[in-house]
């Protein structure tokens, strides 16, 4: 699923191609992906507003509005925010998540914001676990991952005996770190996913602190976090670009997980 790098991208997209513009009309008639909402409801709320400016953590990101309410937009499993010009060509937006879809093609668009001047910002989505909400909550939201401080992490990841990975993907301990992010910086500090939190010596936290700023930081500027290190070697014939050995894999907090056996103990 689009983890804090994918997020990011997209909450670009809306900084760069949204900001300003006159809101005319919203499709919010997706019940499923707007609730609790009726439909109507957000057109009403947002209709005659511009987006002022778009903010993230973690994984959730939220817009101001010119004296509206907030817009709270989760891109679930597969959204994408997609912009168009008035001629319906797509003009920003969209990730290598996209799979199949080419551009142009908006089956599946949940939700969308018609501006006054005829572009349109859509969340495409099509297995439809994306999220609109006005006035989200974000206090149970924990720090993100790109600015977390050095005790607070530490404190995430050894509070407790759940495993490691568990920690490390928990959103309310840490915004952002979803299920591939966690294999690399646990493959990075050399870190077995399914040691319990309270038995993480300090050397071995510290590598984690380390190796998640290394791991974000670098699927911000390449692109994704499909493009570190261990990702690619998520198979089953796939080995250690450290040592070689054969990579293995199990479940560890309800996830399929990848680790190497000779390094990560």
């Amino acid at each position: 699923m689009p983890e804090l790098p994918e997020v990011e991208f997209a909450r670009s997209v809306i900084e760069r191609a949204a900001l300003g513009r006159l809101i005319a009309d919203v499709d919010d008639s997706d019940t499923y992906v707007c609730r609790p909402h009726r439909p109507g409801d957000i057109r009403a709320a947002l209709a005659g507003h511009q987006l002022t400016a778009a903010h993230r953590r973690g994984k959730t990101m939220w817009c101001d509005t010119s004296g509206g309410p907030v817009l709270g937009i989760h891109l679930g499993m597969s959204g994408k925010i997609v912009i168009a010009d008035p001629g319906g060509h797509e003009i920003d937006g969209g990730d290598y998540w996209e799979g199949r879809r080419v551009a142009g093609d908006y089956r599946w668009a949940r939700f969308t914001l018609a501006f006054a001047d005829g572009g349109r910002l859509m969340l495409v989505d099509p297995r439809r676990l994306g999220r609109i909400r006005l006035d989200p909550a974000l206090d149970a939201l924990g720090p993100d991952a790109t600015t977390i401080t050095d005790e607070a992490f530490r404190r995430a990841v050894t509070g407790g005996t759940a495993p490691v990975k568990a920690r490390l993907m928990d959103q309310h301990l840490i915004a952002g770190i979803g299920n591939l992010l966690a294999d690399e910086i646990l493959w990075q500090a050399r870190v077995h996913p399914a040691r319990p939190g309270d038995e993480l010596t300090r050397p071995q936290a510290k590598r984690l602190l380390g190796a998640t700023r290394e791991a974000v930081a670098a699927a911000l500027r390449d692109g994704g976090v499909h493009t570190l290190t261990i990702i690619a070697q998520r198979r089953p014939d796939g080995r250690c670009p450290r040592d070689g050995a054969p990579m293995t894999h199990g479940t560890v907090a309800g996830r399929t997980t990848w680790w190497c056996p000779a390094e990560q103990r």
